[in-house]
């Protein structure tokens, strides 16, 4: 068995380092909840590289006296706790002692800090965890932790790490965040020497929310109100019709802290059933205040997770606190009520924004009548094959064999005066054994008709003894898709008459500069227009132009979640939001032609599958409709 060993202090250091430090956005995390426990009203982010050339965040708080500089980095050292007791009820956002010694084992550090009472501050400077001696400098009040060439001294972390987009939207992502949880801080953000976030630190939630994610987001929500039994949730959630298509826009704050929660996932999100259509997602700031006892924030390493001493009181808060802000939203225009059908005249209980009334005309029958379509394939060429498909679709074998003659004798032949001799009987040389090779007819498809449609949904097709339901919506995204991936696609684009200006989310905002080009190429002209605004002026055919601006933002959230550091993938998602917008929607009315294009396409085999991996159609047989009725 090997010796035990202590192991040395450096390499503990390492270790512990690792639990706290993954990647920049982890130090800027605990390098900012550090400032606001301070007392920080403003607090300043700057990073150069994702963070892993330079973080430097800067504070107005209390300070660090000259003589406790040193200790600051020491493991285990901290302000904030004083007894065993202090652990039950945990008021501050950072409370380990922990952060500061774990970033400075992985790093070079310069921080400069002043008091209140102090004339001058004081610097130190550490490399690897080893720090230098306390030094006298001028600085205004409040501490400046300047972070450098983060993991220079443990390769193995280093190589791991994404590339600097990736990690700047990791770090971006966490300032956004720490904004949203103390809207009293005003935070700004500046990377690679462009200011890209800054939130007036008014206190109100709202202007929090508006600078963080965007004006065009921040008017889609209502706020959340409630309090009851020893907790209070306020917050803001999204109206019904603006939902996202994943969780990325939940924010979830417990006591000012930043934490994931299933029990207030599952809480929002059923408060919006029977109200939210299908794939898509609410999004969310919700703060929950309650007793510092009832919750445990010491159970996650990365204090991300929490634990509640009662779960079911608080989705029962969550919950009824979100039902109440959307039941109070019932008469917003946008907010109520389904689609209207084609043929529907709008009601002023239907009004939606940017809604024209339809004239009320009678509905066109179903596709139940429509004549026989015969799409037989063409019979293909003879092609030799050994084997031949299953009896009861082939028509009758056309076999070509070589029989050699039977053997007879030869008679003699005398030879007459002038006289021609008889030909001899030709003899054709007997092949080597070889196998009999048959030539067979392809099996004849069997012609198909449309034989109606489902809900607006799903169209059906009889072909011999069997029926086919084709989901129309993801056959036509299919289709979409494939032409969009062509190798010489050119997009059919169209000039807005009134080009579309909106402010989307900081993030979204950013990765959709970076990637003009790629929208380019598939028909989006978008510009930046201002400070936090986009202008586009080009939009491709398939897009409404009353639908352009949320594509984009759906294009956003899926560049920021998938294809950020990846071109190929960032390629991929643009064409599946397009597809899918572009598609046929389920409910909606379709003429028969178009019913039978997108018919045709998967009868043929060309559509087998939606770009999302999904089926597009389901097989009955007559035998399975006759066990269902008990007739087999």
């Amino acid at each position: 068995m090997p010796d035990i060993r202590i192991l040395d202090s450096h390499v503990a250091d390492l270790i512990a380092a690792g639990e706290v430090v993954e990647r920049p956005a982890s130090v800027v995390k605990e390098l900012m909840e550090n400032a606001i426990d301070a007392g920080a009203a403003k607090v300043s982010v700057e990073i150069a590289n994702g963070g892993m050339t330079l973080i430097r965040v800067s504070d107005d708080g209390c300070g660090i006296p000259a003589d406790q500089l040193q200790r600051a980095f020491v493991r285990h050292a901290t302000s904030k706790l004083r007894t065993e007791y202090d652990l039950e009820a945990i008021g501050t956002l950072g409370f380990r002692g922990e952060a500061l010694a774990a970033i400075a084992a992985v790093a070079r550090i310069r921080v400069t800090s002043r008091t209140a009472d102090a004339d001058l501050g004081a610097v130190l400077k550490l490399e690897g965890g080893v720090a230098g001696q306390v030094e006298e400098a001028g600085c205004p009040l409040g501490t400046e932790m300047e972070v450098r060439d983060l993991f220079f001294n443990t390769p193995a972390r280093l190589k791991f790490m994404k590339k600097d987009a990736a990690e700047g939207a990791a770090v971006f992502g966490m300032v956004q965040r720490i904004a949203l949880a103390h809207p009293e801080v005003s935070i700004k953000f500046v990377r690679d020497g462009r200011q890209e976030l800054l939130t007036p630190g008014d206190g109100q939630l709202q202007s929090a929310v508006y600078a963080v994610m965007g004006r065009d987001f921040a008017l889609g929500f209502v706020p959340v109100r409630g309090s009851g039994e020893d907790m209070t949730v306020t917050g803001f959630t999204t109206l019904p019709t603006c939902c996202k298509g994943s969780r990325n826009y939940q924010h979830f704050f417990v006591n000012g802290r930043y934490i994931k929660s299933r029990t207030m996932t599952a809480a929002v999100e059923e408060a919006y059933a029977n109200r939210r259509m299908v794939g898509k997602f609410p999004g969310c700031v919700i703060h929950l205040q309650t007793g510092l006892n009832k919750v445990d924030v010491n159970v996650h390493p990365a204090k991300t997770e929490v634990k509640f001493l009662d779960e079911r009181q608080v989705f029962s808060a969550v919950y009824h606190a979100v039902m109440a802000a959307l039941d109070g939203e019932k008469q917003h225009p946008a907010a109520v009520m389904e689609k209207p059908k084609a043929h529907d005249t709008v009601t002023p209980n239907q009004i939606k924004f940017n809604a024209t009334p339809i004239p009320k005309a009678e509905p066109k029958p179903v596709a139940t009548s429509l004549p026989l379509h015969d799409f037989t394939a063409p019979k293909a060429a003879p092609v030799q094959k050994p084997a031949a498909p299953a009896p009861s679709r082939t028509a009758a074998p056309v076999s070509v064999t070589w029989t050699p003659p039977a053997e007879k004798p030869i008679p003699k032949v005398e030879a007459a005066p002038k006289a021609e001799p008889a030909p001899a009987p030709k003899v054709e040389a007997v092949p080597k054994a070889e196998p009999v090779v048959e030539v067979k007819e392809e099996p004849q498809e069997q012609p198909w008709k449309i034989a109606g449609e489902l809900f607006d949904t799903y169209i059906i097709v009889q072909q011999g003894e069997r029926a086919l339901l084709i989901d129309k919506h993801a056959a036509h995204e299919r289709m979409n898709f494939d032409r969009l991936k062509a190798e010489d696609y050119e997009p059919m684009v169209q000039q807005l008459l009134t080009p579309a200006v909106f402010t989307p989310a900081a993030q979204e905002r950013q990765v959709l500069a970076e990637n003009l080009t790629l929208l380019a190429k598939f028909g989006f002209e978008v510009e930046e227009f201002g400070s936090d605004a986009l202008i586009v002026r080009q939009a491709p055919f398939d897009v409404g132009a009353d639908d352009v601006v949320n594509t984009l933002t759906e294009i956003a959230a899926g560049l920021l979640t998938t294809g950020r550091a990846d071109p190929s993938a960032a390629r991929d998602h643009l064409l599946h939001t397009m597809a899918c917008k572009a598609a046929i929607k389920g409910g909606w009315k379709s003429g028969p032609q178009e019913l039978e294009r997108v018919a045709k396409a998967v009868m043929d085999g060309s559509v087998k599958y939606c770009p999302h991996g999904r089926p597009v159609a389901i097989e009955l047989t007559r035998k399975d409709l006759e066990k269902q009725f008990k007739r087999a």
